[in-house]
């Protein structure tokens, strides 16, 4: 079961949010970041990256406001530890592909294991990374929204906020 169609993507968007792969949940709405535990929609609004506080079912009206969606792997799971390397490594490609194909201004990757998969690193910090391996998009490592996350959401929001600011930054050169 693969659900590219869940991607909301556009040529020249600001940031690209980028997951693991859809929830079972996710995948059955169709909708990202779905589930009642994740924390996606509260993080951006109280990070300033959006300006109001967004559900789930609302995630295509983002697209228009410059954010769009994808994730490594399409196939729906219960939690990503079910995610196959192979998956990873396919997933790797064909995301590159979408990256350098829409050119966003930041590929923000929504969990560490999300850009160490994609980059093919074994650490990296949060925030913008050095380095990219889409030419021409930066790409910046937040925290999993996922209520499994152990980390207070004040501290996610914080690192959110770094991207709030990289977003600003963008669009006062444009």
């Amino acid at each position: 079961m693969r659900h590219p169609d869940l991607d909301l993507l556009k040529h020249d968007l600001d940031v690209i949010f980028i997951g693991f792969n859809p929830s079972l949940y996710s995948a059955e709405v169709m909708h990202h970041y779905a589930s009642k535990s994740n924390r996606f929609w509260r993080i951006l609004s109280q990070a300033g990256i959006t300006d109001r506080l967004y559900s789930p079912n609302e995630d295509f009206k983002l697209l228009e406001k410059g954010f769009g969606f994808t994730n490594i792997v399409d196939r729906p799971t219960k939690s990503a530890a079910e995610i196959t390397a192979e998956e990873y490594r396919e997933g790797k490609k064909v995301l590159l592909n979408k990256l350098t194909f829409y050119q966003p201004k930041i590929a923000c990757f929504v969990g560490k294991g999300v850009y160490l998969s994609y980059s093919g690193k074994q650490k990296a910090d949060w925030g913008l990374q050095p380095d990219s391996v889409a030419s021409g998009v930066m790409e910046f490592t937040a925290p999993s929204s996922s209520g499994l996350v152990r980390m207070k959401q004040d501290e996610i929001v914080a690192i959110y906020k770094g991207l709030a600011n990289l977003i600003k930054e963008k669009q006062s050169f444009i």
